[in-house]
């Protein structure tokens, strides 16, 4: 089977002659070929996204947001259709899978709102017969550059802001699953968006580059590791585009003594391991205080991690996490765990061995569970994404806080606690951008914004919420004054308002 490219509102085969192959990973098998775009497929979507994208600014805000009004109800209406394409090609359960479109979905609901969004501000008599007002207005066209591990939910978050603000969107999807993307379109065409403003271009860093490179697109949003973050971020910037990036992270959750350890190691077994722990939001270490409570939750942690149930989506409810995204993702997590036995620590649950019969070249990877990690090591520095969860013993409430303020990253924290004074104080204290209290993934709804701190995010707003309507428009603000009553002659000093 070939993928397309979506361009001016159509399927259109790709002409580099350049393919990334795309695999069912419970399988391992190639189900796929997408079409990787050249530098010239690029520009030539750009040049039609900027003539598409006048007439679309030209609608006011209240029939942009009829457009995601109906987009609601189409993604509603095709929910099981892709998350099953999503489940197929990145390998997450179906019911994870829905999640991932519901989380994308609660964006588009919020962009419904645009017309709100969108209101300038007005000073009546600013001055003697002057009035003074700002309005928002769309970039043009913009880019949208997200990661496989959330095939329908980012590419949602970056193109319902964008679009609703009047901007064309150029949305380069992982080229690892990228149906999911490529079926919202055509979603978006029949919800009523004018042919050319959404165009989809698959690809890689060739294409990528384009991007950045492109002196039409005004503004780049990423999400994915944090050296491409880096990289994209600099580039962009370097460009004159405006920019929001996020990278990877190493989100803590710090267990207190007085917790309720069955809650906690419950949070823990979700949030370290759904997804396969593919998620940017994945709590990766755990923290617990004392070691009489790290005993205890690594005694309730074993047989929960040992019970977890790995397969393919089709297994349905009797799965809690599917293979991880390629072979590579798969070589690269194991590695690392024989990276952290290696440099002392001690693996409790060892997932090495896991085989599924029937799916012998899938890419499932079995649960880890690490206990006496240390800071130095490899497991703790690095992002795995994957299904390892590191245990990193605090003696102290101060040493534990200090693990996560002292990381590079700064996505998400959680801590456990019935203590309102210490969940008070973590909160107000951390240095990360997204706080949990008793509640181990803290993704922000729809009509808040997401992002990380530190190495986790570039640039200075986040998605979704508020800040992605900032992102996407720009202020212009107007002093109005009629010739009524004004006096001749010109004024040599700095206007004053009087």
């Amino acid at each position: 089977m070939e993928l397309s490219h979506w361009i001016n509102g159509k399927h259109v085969k790709g002409t580099s002659g350049r393919f990334a192959d795309v695999f069912n990973p419970a399988t391992g098998e190639v189900q796929a070929k997408v079409p990787l775009a050249s530098k010239a497929e690029l520009d030539a979507a750009v040049a039609d996204a900027a003539k598409a994208q006048v007439g679309w600014a030209a609608q006011n805000p209240q029939k942009r947001a009829r457009v995601m009004m109906a987009l609601v109800q189409l993604i509603n209406r095709d929910m099981d259709k892709l998350a099953e394409a999503l489940s197929r090609e990145h390998g997450k359960t179906f019911v994870d899978a829905k999640g991932d479109v519901q989380r994308g979905l609660e964006v588009i609901e919020y962009c419904i709102g645009a017309p709100q969004m969108l209101k300038g501000e007005f000073t009546d008599s600013a001055g003697p017969g002057i009035d003074m007002y700002s309005m928002k207005q769309a970039l043009g066209v913009v880019a949208g550059i997200t990661p496989f591990n959330f095939p329908a939910m980012i590419p949602l978050w970056k193109m319902g802001p964008a679009l609703s603000c009047g901007n064309s969107m150029i949305l380069k999807p992982s080229e690892r699953d990228p149906s999911v993307p490529l079926m919202l379109a055509e979603l978006c065409k029949e919800a009523g968006l004018p042919d050319g403003v959404l165009q989809v271009v698959n690809g890689d860093k060739e294409v990528v580059d384009a991007i950045l490179d492109n002196e039409t697109i005004q503004a780049v949003g990423f999400v994915g590791s944090t050296p491409i973050a880096q990289y994209i971020y600099s580039r962009s910037t370097a460009n004159g585009k405006r920019c929001q990036c996020f990278g990877g992270a190493k989100n803590h959750m710090i267990i207190m003594p007085d917790a309720d350890l069955d809650q906690a190691a419950d949070a823990l077994l979700g949030a370290g391991y759904g997804a396969a722990g593919e998620r940017c939001m994945a709590i990766s270490v755990a923290v617990p205080v004392g070691d009489e409570t790290a005993d205890k939750l690594i005694a309730k942690l074993v047989p929960r991690v040992e019970a977890l149930k790995v397969g393919p989506y089709t297994a349905g409810d009797d799965v809690d996490y599917g293979p991880v995204v390629t072979a590579a993702a798969k070589e690269n997590i194991l590695r690392l765990v024989e990276t952290g036995v290696d440099q002392g620590a001690t693996l409790v649950v060892d997932g090495r061995n896991f085989n599924l019969q029937g799916y012998e070249d899938g890419f499932f990877v079995g649960p880890h569970l690490f206990d006496n990690v240390t800071t130095d090591m490899d497991i703790y520095q690095q992002e795995i994404f994957g299904p390892v969860l590191s245990t990193v013993r605090a003696k102290t409430y101060e040493e534990a806080i200090g693990y996560a303020m002292d990381n590079q990253y700064g996505n998400g924290t959680a801590i456990f606690t019935r203590d309102g004074d210490t969940a008070r104080d973590f909160a107000n204290r951390i240095n990360v951008g997204m706080v949990g209290v008793n509640v181990p993934i803290p993704v922000p709804l729809a009509y808040h914004t997401f992002g990380g701190w530190k190495k986790s995010g570039f640039g200075d707003l986040n998605q979704h919420g508020p800040d992605a309507f900032k992102f996407y428009t720009r202020t212009k603000t107007v002093t109005s004054r009629w010739p009524s009553g004004i006096k001749e002659g010109g004024e040599f000093s700095i206007p004053v308002m009087e």
